[in-house]
Parts: C-alpha cells; sequence; structure tokens
C-alpha cells in the first residue's frame, strides 16, 4: 500500500481494487501518467517501494557507497596494473613478457567473476581463514552504528580517517581486498589487452620512428610520446569499466555478502513485483554512468589535441 494513503480493509477486494486505480490515477492517458511520474523524479519522489516498505530514492541511497567503495578500489587495482601491463606487453611484443600477459589476460577472461570469487572464498576464507567476508566484522559494526561516529562519505575507509579511527578503515580495507580482486581481474585483462593494441598502433607510426632517428631516450618516447596517445583507447576502456562496476556487480556482492545496490536491487525485484523499484533502479543507473561519461570526455581532451580543438571551435 503506497504511503500515505489509507483504505477501508473491510470493502470487498474489486471494490478496493478501484480505489486503488483511481486514487493512483491508472486510467488516465500515458503521457499524462508519464508526466507525473516525470515530475516525481524531479522533485525526488522516486515512488514507495513495497519490498522496502519505504522510500525508493532512500533506500538507493543508503546502499550505494557500499557499491561505490568496490567499484573505486577495484579500479584502484586493475588501473595501473592493465596500463602498465598492456604497455610492457605491447613494447616486448613477441618475447616472454608478451606471452605470459597474454596467457594470464586469457585466463582471467575466462574465468567467470562469479566462479572466481567462490574459489577465493572457499580457499582464504573457510579454507586459510586470511580474509574475511562481508563489509565489516561484528564489532566494527557496533562502533558505526555508535552516537560518536558520524558518517560524512559512506565509505568506510575514508570515513574510519575523518572519525579518528584508522583501525576501523584498516578492517574495511581488508574485507574489500577479496571482492576489489574479484572484481578487477577481468577487467584488468580487458585494459591491458587495449593498452597493448593501441602501443603496437603507435609502434608502427612515423612520429616514433623520427623520435628514434633524433636520438631520443627509450624511456622517454615510451612514457612521453607513446603512451600518451595510446590512452584514448584505454579510457574508454577504463569509463565501461567502472560503469559495470556500479550497476552490475550483484554475483559478488552476493558471494561476499556485501550489501550493495545490485544486491538490493535484484533481491527486492525478485522477491516482489516491485515495480517503483525496478523503475527507479533503472534511472539510477543511468545517472551514475552520465558523469562518467563526461568524465571520460574531459580526460580525452586532455590527451588528444584535436578533441580540444573540436571543444574549443
Amino acid at each position: 500500500m503506497p504511503r500515505g494513503e489509507s483504505h477501508n480493509p473491510n470493502l470487498r477486494p474489486e471494490v478496493l481494487l478501484e480505489q486503488i486505480i483511481v486514487s493512483k490515477g491508472l486510467r488516465d492517458p500515458f503521457p499524462l501518467q508519464y508526466a507525473r511520474w516525470a515530475g516525481g523524479l524531479l522533485r525526488g519522489d522516486w515512488g514507495w517501494s513495497p519490498s522496502l516498505r519505504g522510500d525508493v530514492l532512500e533506500g538507493l541511497f543508503v546502499r550505494t557507497p557500499v557499491t561505490a567503495e568496490l567499484a573505486l578500489y577495484s579500479v584502484v587495482l586493475f588501473l595501473p596494473l592493465g596500463v602498465i601491463s598492456g604497455l610492457t606487453a605491447g613494447i616486448r611484443n613477441g618475447r616472454w613478457q608478451d606471452h605470459f600477459f597474454r596467457m594470464g589476460a586469457f585466463v582471467a577472461t575466462a574465468i567467470p567473476p562469479f566462479v572466481l570469487g567462490i574459489v577465493l572464498l572457499t580457499v582464504f576464507y573457510a579454507g586459510l581463514q586470511w580474509f574475511p567476508v562481508g563489509r565489516i566484522g561484528m564489532a566494527d559494526q557496533y562502533l558505526i552504528q555508535g552516537a560518536d561516529f558520524r558518517v560524512v562519505t559512506g565509505l568506510l575507509t575514508l570515513d574510519g580517517l575523518l572519525n579518528g579511527m584508522p583501525e576501523l578503515s584498516l578492517q574495511a580495507l581488508w574485507h574489500l581486498a577479496l571482492p576489489a580482486f574479484t572484481l578487477s581481474l577481468l577487467h584488468w585483462a580487458t585494459l591491458g589487452r587495449i593498452t597493448r593494441a593501441a602501443v603496437l598502433e603507435e609502434l608502427d607510426k612515423d612520429y616514433v620512428m623520427a623520435a628514434r632517428g633524433r636520438g631520443l631516450p627509450r624511456r622517454r618516447i615510451v612514457w612521453r610520446h607513446i603512451l600518451k596517445n595510446a590512452m584514448a583507447p584505454a579510457l574508454n576502456s577504463v569509463a565501461l569499466s567502472a560503469a559495470a562496476l556500479l550497476t552490475g556487480v550483484y554475483l559478488v556482492e552476493k558471494i561476499y555478502s556485501f550489501p550493495g545496490i545490485s544486491e538490493f536491487i535484484v533481491g527486492s525485484v525478485r522477491m516482489a513485483p516491485d515495480l517503483p523499484m525496478a523503475m527507479g533502479a533503472a534511472v539510477y543507473s543511468v545517472l551514475m554512468i552520465l558523469p562518467l561519461m563526461l568524465v571520460l570526455d574531459v580526460l580525452q581532451a586532455l590527451v588528444d589535441p584535436r578533441l580540444r580543438e573540436g571543444l574549443l571551435f
């Protein structure tokens, strides 16, 4: 039952259903219903979730930092490793470094993240007991729910430092280790392959031969010229990976007991026909991806002078 509305439970079901249909305007023309729904989005009224028994937008906001923190540390893992390994494989094309990277990327691509998650969970949590599961331990859970703890960003690794509790940040980081590695492996392989292909393409261009002919140091040619020009396709890969990490990590969140937004959305829609939550989640996913695309355009303009000229003129 939507919030703020009450109906007589003694009415016959068909009469009660008719009252709900009329009160929600479900017989209005479709353009009018759509305009009412879009206006609610702009006002922050995303509807009432039956499965959550609360506001859709509030439920999404509460769980977004969990997934955002997991995505952030996954990017921190795969971004430098993917660029460096792809660059090395491209520069050392045909040598053992290249073969080693290509084999590792093939294996990383072939293993689904949820399979890798189960294996890591079995070995390092159930077997060796080196890493924990969940977002935080039980003792730290009581700590962050106390009156002295201020939630500033929702990211436990950062909020722990802001509250003068570095041990909490370390514990949160320890809990993030396995799921972040699980998510980052596939994206490392993708980014590395794209970087390698871009580097190989740059190596055949005239400016590289001219730089070598002028006697420029190899390190300067690689890091100042080749890598910079190879970053444009790599940035596309990073942006797409970040978008996937923010919106499609349900299985990994479920395996490691992370109460993130993907696990929350799928659980809400699966347990009940929660249409407001499904519609809100779709809009919310788009709103999270749009800023990433904007950042991507800005970064590409920084590394590609041709794009800067297009933006200026």
